[in-house]
């Protein structure tokens, strides 16, 4: 039986199309072993978010080098989309796979023979639809799982490629996505995350929309939770807010890309809202529901934050009603506008704004976490143990570990919170 490892750079997009190729390699005979371990055949889903990223991937790929020469090695990802010949001139590396191709390996792979020169396959991605089933690459393997409904965007952020690596945006039918869900209740799966780069952007171009997906997905028996990704918030309408809030399928959590605090900054970011549109669809989903999640995304360093635009932020944020954040910090990006303004952000700037937004993050989550010591949450625990406990999420979003029980496995159980431990509960289930 060959042997085949992956590793996943960037966002859980990434990491649920790297479980879908996983199973593809298994339909074939291989087996999955960790990227640690010796294989014929390593996979690099690769993420261009940010220069780190870049410099990451060239970094993994070395170091498989070095240590399995014989290799196979595929490299496949936003990064391979946007600079194949980069990739192409690593050292040991024999197949570069653009966004559409990466789907199709077994197409180009040649039998996985060693290629003295590196063969690439990168095309234009405006007609590439491939979304569906992709699981969550997690040990949790019959608990949950991500339904890709939507890829590319049609937004022109200024610091982004993502246009550039996933193409316009575009969606799958519902009626497909509803026979993926059920297929997927089969199957024994609890819950799915609707996820794409933009997902509340899906439909526009076939006369639907995310409220009408929504409404035909709760209808499929079997599945007890749908969790969306992320969704822009000029894209969260009260209409969506109130049938996801209202739904007993449907998670109370929102992820929602704020970017900055700053109305400056947010206009040279070339961002769909302001910090007063922000706030006010914050402060309504709290006055619907004070136990919903509400996490966000935060770039720090952007060219043109001065320290007084970045405290702005921070205060915005402090005072936010919000769960937790995802910190980035800015890196320019070739062919983006913003790689060109002035006025750049030293790094050691950069680097302590990411930290002091990460320890604030830290703040909110423990905030969030203690409302709920000694209430009861719903929670579905995961098939996977460590140490004798059994983890799973509650509907808003809130990590909780109990004692093992396989009783518990792939269940949604009520638990009384008994106290908070970093970024996570330890609770005590009901029986």
């Amino acid at each position: 039986m060959k042997r085949v490892a992956f590793h996943t750079l960037g966002c859980k997009l990434n990491f649920a199309e790297t479980s879908t190729i996983g199973r593809q390699f298994i339909e074939h005979g291989f087996k999955i072993l960790p990227f640690t371990d010796q294989a014929d055949v390593y996979v690099v889903n690769t993420c261009s978010v940010s220069q780190k990223a870049d410099k990451e991937c060239k970094k993994i790929i070395r170091s498989v080098v070095r240590k399995s020469p014989n290799a196979f090695i595929i490299v496949t990802g936003c990064y391979a989309q946007l600079r194949p010949e980069e990739v192409a001139s690593i050292a040991g590396v024999d197949l570069v796979l653009g966004t559409k191709e990466k789907f199709n390996i077994f197409d180009h792979s040649n039998g996985f023979k060693k290629n003295h020169t590196p063969q690439v396959l990168v095309s234009e991605i405006k007609d590439d639809n491939n979304f569906g089933v992709a699981f969550s690459g997690e040990a949790d393997e019959r608990t949950r799982a991500f339904l890709k409904v939507q890829d590319g965007c049609d937004y022109s952020c200024s610091y982004c490629t993502i246009p550039l690596a996933r193409g316009s945006s575009r969606s799958q039918d519902i009626e497909t996505s509803v026979s993926q869900a059920s297929w997927l209740a089969n199957k024994g799966y609890k819950e799915i995350v609707l996820s794409g780069v933009n997902v509340g952007d899906f439909g526009k171009l076939r006369g639907t929309n995310l409220l009408m997906l929504l409404k035909a997905l709760v209808r499929v028996d079997g599945i007890e939770r749908i969790r969306i990704s992320s969704i822009e918030p000029n894209l969260l309408t009260e209409d969506l807010i109130s049938f996801i809030l209202e739904s007993d399928k449907l998670c109370n959590h929102f992820h929602i890309p704020l970017q900055s605090g700053s109305n400056e900054v947010l206009r040279m970011m070339r961002r769909r809202h302001t910090k007063e549109d922000f706030h006010k669809l914050i402060t309504y989903i709290k006055s619907l529901d004070n136990s919903a999640a509400i996490g966000s995304d935060v770039i720090v360093g952007f060219p043109g934050e001065t320290d007084i635009l970045f405290d702005e932020t921070y205060k915005f944020l402090m005072d936010l009603p919000i769960s937790y954040l995802h910190v980035f910090t800015y890196s320019e990006r070739p062919n983006t506008p913003a790689a060109s303004y002035p006025n750049s952000i030293q790094p050691k700037v950069r680097f302590y704004r990411n930290e002091k937004l990460r320890i604030l993050s830290t703040k909110k989550r423990a905030q969030f976490y203690s409302q709920f010591v000694g209430k009861q949450l719903d929670v579905l625990y995961e098939t996977n143990t460590k140490n004798g406990f059994v983890s799973g999420f509650s509907t808003n979003y809130i990590r909780v570990k109990t004692k093992a029980s396989e009783k518990f496995f792939n269940r949604v159980v009520p638990t009384l919170i008994k106290t908070v431990n970093n970024d996570y509960c330890e609770g005590e289930v009901i029986v």
